[in-house]
């Protein structure tokens, strides 16, 4: 795992196309911005390789010839839908295949690069997709450590949680459960410590997440 000069780090750039020059010409651009990045010469070399857990961990994006013999990369766009790929994917484009990325686009593709491509445009787009994808992946870790927490908490102060968060007292609280407020006190405490919560507004967006 590295971070490069932009702040991107755990990101890996999987580029697809049967042009073996238009391959080492991306990889070198990218190694030379210290963003990692992998080759395949066609979309079915890539998806024998495609590793759901590695994918799930890692950050980046995919640029894919949108031509390709064997397996289009329309057809692998499809293919990756089946496997819950989210990761984001920029298609390269020959002038005649405007109709498809604009398809590719409606599927969810997020940018297209049309060939013969500036690099920089290439490696601009490259970029923001990286940071948008990585920021992305930061929040869904994000949510998941916050379950995580929320699963350690007992069943009593799971609900006396979702009462916090809906704003009642302590005194309310230990009214309707009928519990002394002294013990609430110490609930909603051990809530906040298991939480990791520095403050109520804090447990509250935390809470509202879990539900």
């Amino acid at each position: 795992m590295t971070t490069n000069p932009q702040g991107l780090t755990d990101s890996l750039v999987h580029l697809i196309d049967d042009d073996e020059a238009v391959l080492d010409s991306i990889s070198l651009l990218l190694d030379s911005m210290s963003i990692a990045n992998k080759t395949y010469p066609n979309a079915i070399a890539f998806l024998e390789a495609y590793d759901e857990n590695d994918f799930a961990i890692l950050a980046g994006c995919i640029v894919l010839d949108i031509r390709m013999p064997g397996m289009s990369g329309m057809e692998c766009q499809q293919k990756l839908k089946t496997l819950d790929c989210h990761l984001p994917i920029i298609f390269l484009s020959g002038h005649g295949d405007v109709p498809l990325a604009v398809e590719a686009m409606k599927q969810g593709a997020v940018e297209f690069i049309q060939k013969p491509f500036r690099e920089q445009a290439l490696l601009d787009c490259i970029q923001h997709v990286l940071a948008n994808n990585q920021a992305s992946q930061t929040e869904v870790l994000q949510q998941v450590q916050i379950q995580k927490r929320a699963d350690t908490l007992t069943k009593r102060e799971k609900q006396i949680m979702e009462k916090v968060i809906a704003g009642h007292a302590n005194k309310f609280i230990a009214n309707e459960l009928n519990l002394s407020q002294r013990t609430i006190e110490i609930h909603r405490a051990n809530v906040m410590e298991k939480m990791q919560a520095k403050s109520l507004a804090e447990l509250v967006v935390m809470g509202l997440s879990c539900q």
